[in-house]
């Protein structure tokens, strides 16, 4: 794995907890619940075209 992907991997989890605080709250902001994953689909994005395929997986 390279440095690059251990990256967007750690960024993309914290997406992920901040997503899932943000859902969680009583009154959440549906603006930023929106915002929180289109940023997060955008690293998911990035790392599926960093990562080479693997044989016998069908493509993400």
């Amino acid at each position: 794995m390279t440095e690059r992907i251990f990256l967007l991997l750690e960024r993309h989890q914290r997406l992920d907890s901040l997503l899932r605080i943000a859902q969680s709250r009583r009154f959440a902001d549906p603006y930023k619940i929106a915002s929180l994953k289109k940023r997060k689909a955008r690293i998911r994005d990035r790392l599926v075209r960093q990562t080479p395929p693997v044989a016998g997986l069908p493509g993400l």
